[in-house]
């Protein structure tokens, strides 16, 4: 039994969309990559296809939710727990919307699964410049500062934000022995950060600064 040629195109286009996402992804070191991120693709390309020709007409929802439902659970694997940090979720993303791709090749859509290859990437290229410039507009960091117990002296520190430039979203205060600890959870731009850290690299009260 001979392969149909649509099937054929279907298989080229999920290498090739899946190959595109992938190449990105490669070339930045993501744990989800070229070889991964085709595969994805492809398999969620026949998986329509083949839900498509057991459904013979009827409704195919069926494979297509549970497709869905495995890509959850496949991009939940990429997401990581770093300390503070969670890593993984734009990895993550990227498996959820190859698979999107992959269906709509499955079904027959081309027009939109190559549109939407094509704003993934943009997205994936052009966006991490202007997430950049907002991260340094809005830069969220956490000090601890150890100090002597001087009271006053734990006002100037404070005051020392404000004069910065910084918001104080949070604050502890600990104190053991003959040391005071701060901890701030400040927000900021780059620039008043760096500059709050010269500032408490030069006051002699600070026994440890840890950001």
């Amino acid at each position: 039994m001979s392969i149909q040629s649509d099937v054929i195109i279907k298989i080229l286009l999920a290498i090739l969309l899946g190959g595109l996402i992938g190449g990105e992804r490669e070339f930045r070191d993501k744990t989800a990559g070229f070889r991964t991120l085709i595969l994805i693709c492809l398999g969620a390309a026949l998986f329509t296809m083949i839900s498509a020709y057991l459904a013979h007409g009827e409704n195919q929802t069926g494979i297509v939710a549970n497709i869905v439902t495995g890509i959850g659970f496949l991009g939940a694997g990429a997401i990581l727990r770093d300390g503070n940090r969670i890593t993984g979720l734009t990895t993550a993303s990227s498996i959820w919307l190859v698979a999107a791709i992959g269906m709509a090749v499955g079904a027959g859509q081309y027009t939109l699964a190559g549109v939407v290859t094509l704003a993934a990437l943009s997205v994936l290229w052009i966006f991490p410049a202007i997430e950049t410039r907002i991260d340094n507009l809005r830069h969220t960091r956490i000090y601890q500062v150890v100090f002597h117990p001087d009271l006053q002296s734990g006002q100037k520190l404070e005051s020392t934000l404000d004069q910065s430039g910084l918001k104080l979203i949070s604050s502890k205060c600990t104190k053991s022995g003959d040391q005071m600890t701060f901890i701030w959870k400040t927000i900021g731009t780059q620039k008043a950060h760096e500059g709050f850290v010269d500032t408490m690299l030069q006051n002699p009260d600070i026994l440890q600064l840890t950001y």
